[in-house]
């Protein structure tokens, strides 16, 4: 089987981030969509290792930042590369803006932000699905949305 063929599928790139008893966290994610429209619901899949993974199962509620094409690398470095459980994600970096939920989301690098609330779970071994309704939306920008495909080609640091 070629694996490589998944790499087809078209995915974005996502800030997830969570509030847990007053800490923030988020990390990386090319797993979020729009399931239904009535209810307004979105799926995200997260890595059970992660820390965020585990404020979300704490607090139930989540926001995604919809990155753009303009993301820089160390963006993706700050959020996707390094453990909540050790460094504060959030800390030097001001682009951010508190939700109606009192859940942090990017306010530059982003044409969108949502809010979820969890509704349901579904365990899937390495990973946990969040299903969620959505309790907030806003569009932030026309830029264009930054593709996992994108990242690979012109965000993403090449070997020399």
């Amino acid at each position: 089987m070629d694996t490589k063929a998944l790499f087809s599928i078209g995915y974005g790139l996502y800030v997830l981030s969570a509030n847990n008893d007053g800490n923030d966290n988020a990390c990386m994610v090319n797993t979020v969509q729009q399931v239904t429209s009535s209810p307004l619901q979105i799926t995200v899949a997260i890595n059970k290792a992660n820390h965020t993974h585990d404020m979300i199962l704490a607090s139930k509620k989540f926001n995604v930042s919809i990155l753009t094409q303009a993301t820089p690398f160390s963006v993706i470095e700050r959020f996707g590369f390094q453990s909540g459980k050790t460094v504060d994600k959030f800390k030097g970096f001001d682009s951010v803006t508190r939700s109606s939920n009192g859940v942090l989301y990017l306010s530059e690098y982003s044409n969108a932000f949502l809010s979820g609330s969890v509704t349901s779970m579904v365990d899937l071994g390495t990973h946990t699905l969040f299903i969620a309704e959505l309790t907030d939306a806003e569009v932030l920008s026309k830029d264009e949305t930054l593709t996992y495909s994108y990242y690979q080609k012109h965000v993403k640091p090449q070997p020399n």
